[in-house]
């Protein structure tokens, strides 16, 4: 468990639980799914404490499940979200189950690249002056955030970079949740080069007429985890949209940097949801693009049958009045002409010869034994 009070621009980092809130700021508590579990009571008390009320027992179990979709919902007090990150998973070590990008039947999918894709939900409770964020055990998210947040607040004197809330401290615990879910949005960016790198070199093998192409389970596998994640990406869409909506019925106070503030939430919500769209257009042109390649890989392999085919076809055609002379000489008849002279046997050949090359030459011409492959 990780605690963070922000007070301003001043950021103070612990390991418990807040007493009480600081007068001009908010707190961020983020702890894994497993400590949350445990120490449920403790967290409870601690929220009472500083806010006044508890999280429903609903609520509690939403954050507790591990396989529960992006999601977004509200109490009068605070507002849930539940957001599964779209991340490549550190190491190997074990996770929780139903995290990983897995097929029906437990199978592992496709490429390399998309057994490392970790789905774990990451949930987030939001109060007033209070961000409670349950996280799975050893999340890279909490922890990169946490060292960007606390990065951004060693330069004090560049006050006209942190005004601009691009890269400096967030302004409300709604603000830093955005930033988180908008981190773990674009950490798929990350995903996106070594899984097009694979792709295309699956689309190489496909269209290569030196390599024999037999990943056809794996390349099945990839395109249904590629629609697990188009799928993944809209609930992520639903959630952020939904928030969204609920920022019009927020209560704002008539201060300009009330309004402010609450403009910029909106402002950030809208780039997130821009940049879900972006991972949603990628991953259909991955799967647009891995359809055109096994569709040009069988109209490949068909040109390549046709004209095996048609080279046979016109060697068959070569050969049949070369058969026809063999089989008329080859008859058991006593009397033929040119059978008993000296040299009827050059004259069958040379005649045989002609009319090979004359229909070579004529089948040439027509390209019907050309090669057309390239």
């Amino acid at each position: 468990m990780r605690v963070f009070t922000v007070s301003g621009q001043q950021i103070q980092a612990g390991l418990a639980l807040p007493r009480q809130l600081p007068e001009q700021g908010y707190v961020w508590i983020a702890c894994s799914r497993e400590r949350f579990q445990d120490e449920l009571v403790l967290i409870q008390q601690t929220l009472q404490a500083l806010t006044g009320h508890t999280l429903v027992d609903l609520h509690v179990s939403d954050l507790l499940n591990a396989q529960l979709p992006s999601r977004f919902d509200y109490s009068l007090h605070y507002d849930l979200m539940v957001f599964r990150r779209l991340a490549q998973r550190p190491g190997s070590s074990a996770q929780e189950p139903g995290n990983g990008l897995k097929l029906q039947g437990g199978k592992r999918s496709g490429p390399p690249v998309l057994h490392r894709i970790d789905t774990s939900p990451v949930g987030f409770a939001v109060f007033d002056r209070v961000l409670l964020s349950v996280h799975p055990a050893n999340c890279a998210v909490r922890e990169a955030y946490a060292s960007r947040l606390l990065a951004s607040t060693q330069d004090l004197d560049d006050k006209d970079l942190r005004s601009t809330g691009a890269r400096g401290v967030p302004s409300s615990p709604a603000d830093m949740m955005l930033r988180i879910v908008s981190q773990m949005v674009d950490s798929y960016l990350d995903l996106r080069r070594e899984l097009s790198r694979q792709l295309d070199h699956w689309q190489a093998e496909l269209l290569s007429p030196l390599t024999r192409f037999n990943r056809w389970d794996a390349l099945l596998q990839a395109r249904l985890a590629l629609h697990q994640i188009e799928a993944l990406c809209d609930d992520q869409r639903t959630a952020i949209q939904a928030w969204t909506e609920s920022l019009n019925n927020w209560r704002i106070s008539p201060e300009s940097d009330a309004e402010h503030e609450h403009e910029l939430l909106k402002i950030r919500s809208r780039d997130v949801l821009e940049h879900i769209d972006r991972v949603v257009q990628h991953v259909r042109r991955l799967e647009h693009n891995t359809e055109t390649s096994v569709q040009m890989h069988f109209s490949v392999q068909s040109n390549r049958t046709n004209d095996t085919m048609r080279t046979l076809t016109a060697l068959t055609a070569i050969f049949l009045p070369l058969n026809l002379i063999a089989g008329i000489f080859g008859m058991n008849f006593e009397f033929m002409p040119w059978l008993h002279r000296t040299s009827g046997f050059w004259w069958t050949m040379g005649g045989m010869v002609t009319i090979a090359l004359v229909m070579g030459l004529v089948f040439w011409r027509k390209r019907y034994i050309a090669n057309t492959g390239d």
